[in-house]
């Protein structure tokens, strides 16, 4: 499937998930510092108002060195629809519709597989997770650390406003992770976020295979972090 505008073209990425070294470059596209790629199902509600967030945040840090890439499973609701009208307002805006696959972690490897930036990141589309983080988190990220995670265990996280199920599915499934992979998880203070940056370095050609929706197992597991 490819979606086009007068601005971009992005085609649906296919094979496997693997990120390549060095971005995709062409006349049009140079390499940037950060790509935060957004992975969206039913989320016309929050687009725009979280592409806005962004882009004012991004566009007073790192102006003309950024992009947001919405990739959506084809949600019922046209997210991709609306993300895509906002590509006229919104430069820095690139939007994949995926109508082969499904699945958040698959969604944000297939995002960074097309990403122009020597930083990659991921941030959930229902407004969850506030942008305003990362003004804490990309000068980390920028001064050379691998993987800086918006952590809900340190001050000033929380999930208070999650429903006691996913509470409990989201820390069953961190104890789970600590009992398989207790030395490298143990290393990072929330390793089920779904908000966090990674240097392509890190990560880059290595063959993910993610199962479920916590992306930063896969990283943090087969990446050199």
């Amino acid at each position: 499937m490819v979606i086009s505008t007068n601005k971009v073209v992005s085609s649906e990425p296919s094979g496997l998930l693997q990120i390549p070294k060095l971005p995709p470059i062409n006349d049009i596209n140079h390499p940037i510092d950060l790509s935060v790629v957004i992975p969206t199902y039913n989320e016309s509600a929050n687009i725009a108002e979280l592409v806005s967030k962004l882009s004012y945040l991004l566009d007073n840090l790192i102006p003309g060195q950024y992009e947001l890439i919405v990739v959506d499973d084809d949600s019922p609701d046209c997210t991709w629809e609306i993300a895509q009208s906002l590509m006229n307002e919104y430069a820095q805006l690139r939007v994949i519709r995926r109508t082969t696959e499904r699945g958040l972690s698959s969604a944000v490897i297939r995002g960074w597989q097309i990403a122009r930036g020597d930083i990659l990141g991921v941030i959930d589309g229902d407004l969850q997770h506030p942008p305003s983080i990362l003004l804490q988190m990309l000068p980390a990220a920028l001064e050379g650390n691998d993987l800086v995670v918006a952590s809900r265990h340190v001050h000033g996280g929380g999930v208070s406003h999650w429903s006691f199920l996913r509470r409990f599915l989201s820390r069953g499934a961190q104890i789970l992770g600590l009992m398989i992979l207790p030395e490298v998880l143990s290393r990072v203070s929330d390793p089920m976020s779904g908000f966090f940056l990674v240097r392509r370095k890190a990560i880059a050609n290595k063959i993910l295979n993610p199962v479920g929706y916590k992306i930063m197992l896969e990283v943090i597991a087969r990446g050199d972090i």
